[in-house]
């Protein structure tokens, strides 16, 4: 399907690439490539006559800390964030993500940015981010050549499968995620045929502060590829908000976690399996959570 691309742009500065995503009819735009090119191969992807291939641009392949949170930039991929001591003291969730997210050369490509606006209801880091609290910025060009910027939580970016928030002028530039207290609760699960090397059939993200009297407080709860989108299982969140560490609310958190699910059948899975394996790994996740 690429030779429908008529044009292709790969620009060295944030401006221009904003420019070039301001044109009429946007742009398709090409990060590490590992969501994109197989898409585009298979037809499910239908390219925009212009390829803007964004990985020359300054300033979105860093990692540092903003006061109270962790900038990742949008270019930085998960073999980056796995190594970086930064991501490793402030988000250590997103190295243990990073130990299932498919394989060492895919690791070595696949950027944050891309994973996110590839918009998959199973993409490996949607959940924990959702579970961090973490925004994207989005960035966009002014009528007067100015950079405007935008926040929205991981947890409201994605409309649907393939689909986000993000405008066809505005390019994610960076993941801010809040640095982790030191008694912060943070675990990840990812179910499937194997652990690496494939597209999760589900996968949670839970993280919340643990008190002095061993309850949860600030519980988020993330679930993918259970629906259309990632999403927050409220309903469990507000069971084990402040609840008592016991069988009984673990239970009933990961009762509620399985019907704040809208599974489907698919290749995968159908749709009863990925629910009860919710309930299941949702109990054990909340289980381990406490006893350590």
């Amino acid at each position: 399907m690429m030779e429908q691309v008529a044009r292709y742009l790969a620009p060295t500065r944030l401006q221009q690439a904003l420019a070039a995503l301001a044109q009429p009819g946007g742009a398709t735009v090409l990060a590490g490539g590992t969501d994109l090119m197989p898409q585009s191969h298979a037809g499910k992807v239908r390219p925009a006559p212009l390829l803007l291939n964004i990985r020359r641009v300054e300033g979105l392949d860093g990692i540092h800390v903003d006061g109270d949170r962790l900038v990742i930039g949008a270019l930085v991929t998960v073999t980056q964030a796995m190594a970086s001591d930064l991501v490793r003291r402030h988000a250590p969730l997103l190295v243990a993500v990073g130990e299932k997210f498919a394989s060492e050369q895919i690791r070595n490509a696949a950027t944050f940015g891309g994973n996110l606006c590839n918009a998959s209801p199973a993409a490996d880091l949607a959940t924990p981010l959702a579970a961090l609290d973490a925004e994207v910025e989005l960035s966009r060009l002014a009528d007067d050549g100015a950079t405007l910027t935008r926040r929205v939580p991981v947890a409201e970016f994605f409309a649907g499968p393939g689909r986000t928030q993000r405008a066809l002028d505005e390019l994610l530039t960076a993941v801010r995620v809040p640095c982790a207290a030191a008694a912060q609760v943070a675990r990840f699960y990812k179910g499937g045929t194997r652990q690496a090397l494939d597209i999760s059939t589900i996968s949670i993200a839970l993280v919340a502060q643990r008190d002095r009297g061993g309850r949860l407080r600030d519980v988020r709860l993330a679930l993918g590829a259970v629906a259309a989108t990632p999403l927050r299982a409220r309903s469990a969140e507000a069971l084990l908000e402040g609840a008592a560490p016991d069988a009984q609310a673990i239970a009933a958190a990961a009762a509620a976690a399985a019907g704040d699910a809208r599974p489907i059948d698919d290749v995968r899975a159908s749709a009863w399996y990925r629910r009860e394996l919710l309930r299941n790994m949702v109990r054990r996740m909340l289980e381990d959570a406490l006893a350590h």
